[in-house]
């Protein structure tokens, strides 16, 4: 090889090493370890604290929290992320948000929850604002003509006239909307079916005596399974479910779905995810593995539940896969 090709190779390689990272980083992962570091598509730990799901066509979007160690302290944001198969993340944007006129100092921004319209054609975010002393204890309401930006907040209001911190979404099989919300003085929490437009909190539907948060409904063969968190704070706790006929209730009494010594293996519900395919229909449990003094770096315990015939368990944590197609995980080692 001559002098003059070698050169042109030394400079190829040499403009190809800065992208070896990104090239690496963007290699796509074939399942989910939990607790583990949970890289995006540009190799940064995805951002989605307290979040949720929606699915529109076969694309989930993923929002939640986004707890960067680089925000501007005087902002809060929203991270939005894509994927086809909940494995592989694409980051969309981080989605910022000022103080509202109506709370002060220190204020708080959780558990964002998105829905779309199809009526409307609006995405309308859910959100908890509160003070740096949880004395607001309001929901937050912010709509957007796309699914990554653009975000509006339109309103801050107490549901149903009620306290609301943790909150939580569920959309039944029929596509109706529900906002899941807990509140202190009555000592539960409440699933409120939204209005038409989303905007608003239209109708009380259950009322379940439990002090509980982190909400978190499904339902799976015709009977409704809620999973709730105790008041902790961020401190883990054996969270519970109960399950209901109807969504009206009556509801079973509440049973760990985890050995309680393990404080859900050191998780909070957020969310659980139905996923239906050509073969199966699998429920996965969402939780947050919370790090309140590094939160940037909090973890999240995605496992798929043994659920059915009234009984619901969250497995030990192992890595697993998703056939998203087909419907069906697989724990490794089983």
């Amino acid at each position: 090889m001559d002098s003059k090709k070698v050169r042109r190779l030394i400079l190829l390689l040499t403009l190809m090493l800065p992208l070896l990272p990104a090239l690496a980083q963007q290699k796509k992962r074939n399942a989910i370890t939990p607790g583990d570091v949970w890289p995006d598509d540009r190799g940064n730990h995805i951002q989605a604290h307290g979040g949720g799901i929606i699915r529109l066509g076969n694309v989930y979007y993923w929002f939640g929290e986004y707890r960067a160690k680089d925000n501007d302290p005087s902002l809060r944001y929203v991270g939005c992320y894509s994927s086809k198969d909940l494995v592989n993340w694409k980051f969309l944007n981080k989605i910022p948000f000022s103080k509202p006129d109506s709370i002060g100092e220190g204020w708080v921004l959780e558990r964002p929850k998105v829905y779309y319209n199809a009526k409307t054609k609006k995405f309308v975010m859910y959100m908890h604002l509160d003070n740096k002393k949880y004395g607001l204890a309001n929901v937050g309401v912010a709509v957007s003509d796309k699914v990554d930006g653009g975000y509006k907040l339109i309103k801050s209001f107490r549901p149903l006239g009620l306290e609301s911190r943790d909150i939580g979404q569920f959309i039944d099989d029929d596509g109706s909307a529900y906002l899941i919300f807990e509140s202190r003085p009555a000592k539960g929490f409440y699933i409120a079916q939204l209005s038409d437009d989303y905007l608003d909190v239209a109708r009380q539907t259950s009322f379940i005596k439990a002090p509980l948060e982190g909400g978190a409904i499904v339902q799976y063969k015709g009977l409704y399974y809620a999973i709730g968190s105790a008041l902790t704070g961020w401190k883990p706790n054996p969270n519970k479910f109960a399950t209901a006929k109807s969504l009206e209730g009556p509801w079973s009494d509440f049973k760990d779905i985890a050995p309680p010594e393990t404080n859900t293996y050191n998780s909070q519900s957020t969310m659980m995810i139905k996923v239906s395919g050509t073969k199966d229909t699998s429920v996965i449990f969402m939780g947050d593995q919370w790090k309140p003094k590094t939160q940037w770096d909090s973890r999240y315990l995605w496992m798929p539940l043994h659920i059915g015939d009234g009984k619901l368990k969250l497995p030990e944590p192992k890595r697993w896969k998703l056939d998203i197609k087909k419907g069906t995980a697989k724990i490794d080692g089983k």
